[in-house]
Parts: structure tokens; sequence; C-alpha cells
């Protein structure tokens, strides 16, 4: 029996292909390989979609995520109030900052992170005394928005910056509103298998403040003077040579971005066949399995279709034998690893996201996963007596 595909991204190259054999042999023929104009047509329509005013590319998600992080100043002494069950690019640049972070619970029923937790975890860093709150990294997990208003407004309270990691969840949105209507930045990865992803490694930040916009691209690009940095000076060689700060080599390659370009052409209607794949698993598994649950509100772009079950592990064998994919996010949290084992946690441990590991798995999903196909799936899953 042959293996279904858990995403089928040959389906959609298929149907764009000469479009992007296009854009890449235009790239191939201008040679501006890195940071051409591409980069820029991209990032503008990207911060179109994306509801903001500016985005800026990168080499990947992970370092889509620091960059603001890196813009803000935090640092030692600062907390970061993340996730657990999360993958851990989430938590891994927090480090990298030297500031800390602090885990926090998820919400049973959208695994997205739990507003009240996270209101306790701050006032517990702050009574302790140690660390100082700076910004919180909520997740728009498998694909839909996290409690943006409730997590907002905690951070108003508090004082602190929002970042929306939409690395799986770019295009969801909350009330018609993307991420980035409460977000300080929005972060997004365009790792291949992400509902809009290139063909290798790429990021972006989205921001509506200019000043932001400019840091970042200081950092992406070795710390490069930029316009703030030069306000009433002349220098009148290549930015690149004057280094105003410590940076990185973080820039999105032309032809990822020429690639992207296409992508997010068809993007807004690959994430409405999403839904119609995602209520076709909702109606076929419906009184058999936990299916996911949307946020009142909510639009998921439906990164992963995660259903949960008590025996999972001998669930994956079951559709295995019945030529279906499956995976597992996310076995082991953060809290419970061993490089992250010494942070904080709100108060009263992480029991939500600990069950969660335990049960969730994910089905094939991706905008174009046939009715026959996905019947398939359907009927492995229904046909499960473990």
């Amino acid at each position: 029996m042959s293996m279904i595909p858990f995403i089928d991204l040959a389906a959609q190259q298929a149907r764009i292909k000469d479009r992007i054999d296009a854009a890449i042999q235009k790239v191939l023929a201008h040679g501006g390989y890195v940071m051409g104009q591409e980069v820029r047509d991209f990032e503008a329509r990207l911060a179109e979609f994306g509801q903001s005013k500016l985005s800026l590319s990168c080499a990947n998600g992970t370092d889509a995520i620091v960059l603001p992080l890196m813009a803000w100043g935090v640092g030692k002494g600062d907390a970061v109030f993340c996730p657990s069950f999360t993958f851990t690019a989430t938590a891994e640049v927090i480090p990298w900052t030297e500031a800390e972070p602090v885990f926090i619970d998820i919400l049973p029923d959208t695994f997205n992170m739990d507003p009240a937790h996270l209101e306790a975890a701050i006032k517990a860093v702050r009574a302790e005394g140690r660390l100082t709150p700076k910004v919180v990294i909520a997740v728009d997990l498998f694909g839909q928005p996290a409690d943006y208003p409730a997590i907002k407004a905690i951070c108003d309270r508090e004082g602190l910056r929002l970042i929306a990691d939409s690395a799986q969840g770019f295009g969801c949105t909350l009330n018609g509103k993307h991420p980035i209507a409460w977000a300080d930045a929005a972060t997004t990865s365009f790792f291949p298998a992400k509902p809009l992803g290139c063909y290798g490694d790429g990021g972006a930040v989205l921001t509506d403040s200019e000043h932001d916009w400019q840091i970042m691209d200081s950092f992406r690009v070795h710390g490069k003077a930029v316009a703030p940095d030069l306000k009433g000076e002349v220098f009148a060689y290549d930015p690149r040579y004057l280094n105003a700060r410590i940076g990185m080599n973080s820039r999105l390659d032309t032809i990822q971005a020429a690639i992207l370009l296409e992508k997010l052409a068809i993007f807004a209607e690959e994430i409405e066949l999403r839904q119609v794949v995602a209520q076709r698993y909702a109606d076929g598994l419906k009184g058999v399995i936990a299916t996911p649950k949307v946020i009142d509100g909510g639009v998921s772009v439906w990164a992963q279709y995660v259903i949960e079950h008590e025996a999972r592990d001998a669930l994956a064998a079951h559709l295995k034998t019945q030529g279906v994919p499956s995976a597992v996010y996310y076995p082991v949290p953060l809290h419970l690893q061993a490089p992250y084992a010494k942070f904080g946690q709100g108060p009263g441990g992480l029991p939500v996201s600990e069950a969660k590991a335990g049960v969730v798995i994910a089905l094939p999903m991706h905008p174009y996963l046939d009715e026959a196909t996905q019947a398939r799936v359907i009927d492995a899953v229904n046909g499960f007596n473990g």
C-alpha cells in the first residue's frame, strides 16, 4: 500500500511551476542574488498581506524571532515569557540575548498560550525580583491565532512588548485582523513545510515601526549603519562598512524571494482550500476522536491538523499500516528538556503542556489533499480499535 504524502509540496509546485521557473530565470538573468529587487518587492507584498506597514525578510524563522529582541535591547536580567509546548526556536533565541525564558502553560482546547497563567507568571517574576519582565512571545501553534486581545491587555498593563510567533500561523486572523494588530512584531518562517514556504530557509518580521525596521535591518546585515545612526552625519561610502552595532548575517536569498512572490500570489486561495480540508476532517471524525477547536472569531491556516488520542503511539502505528503518515508535536515540552530545565516556569508548573504532549498526533494536511485521499485517512482513523 502506497504512503500518502504528509504535506504534498509537489502538487503545489506543479500548479505554479512555469511561474516559478520564470521567476528564477529572471533572477539568474539580472544576477542580484543577495538582496535583489525581488526581496524588496516581496517585503512590500508580505506587509500588505499581513496588514502591517513594513516587513523585513531574513535568513530563517529563528532569526526572525531574535531580531526584534535585539532591536529592543533585551538582555541580561530580562525575562521573556513564552510557551513550552512549541518548537525549540521560540525559546532558544532568548538565551542568545542573555535574557531568560519563563515558560507558560497552554489552553487545553487551542494549544496556545494561557493568558491567565501568563499574568500569574509575570506577577511571580516581579515578586521574586531577580528578573525584569520585558517581552511576551505568543505562538500561533498549528496555524491558529493566540488569544491576542487578552495577551495584549496584559502586556499593556505590565509594560511588556509582544511578539507574535507566526511561524506556523502566518495568514491566520482573529476577528478579521492579523496578529500584528496586537503585536509589536509578528514573525514567520518560510521553511518549506510551512503554509507559506520557500524552497530552502527563510523568514520575516512584520512591524508598524519604521525605527524598529531600521534597527533590525542593521542587525540582519552585520550591524551596518542605518538612517538613525547617520542622522546629522555624512558617510560617503557603503554603510555596510560603517558598523553601528554587532550584527549578524541574516538575509533572504533573492531566488527564495522570487519563489515566495509566486507562492504569495496564491496563498489566500490556499488558505481557503485548507478550510475545506479541515472541515472534511471535522465532519468525518466527529464523535470518534478529539478534533481541533479554533478560537472564537479565528481563522486557522491549518499548518497541522492535530487530533488527540490516549493511545497515540498505537494509533500512529496503525495508520502506518494503512499507508497514512502522521507526526507528533511535541513529545517533550521544552521545560522538560535538559537545556531549558534550569529556566523558570509560571506558578503551578505546566500540567496542560505535559498532558497534551502524550496525546496529540497530526494527520496529513495541505491545500491539495483531495477528497478520495482524505477519505482514506479518515477511514484509517475511524478503523482504529486501540
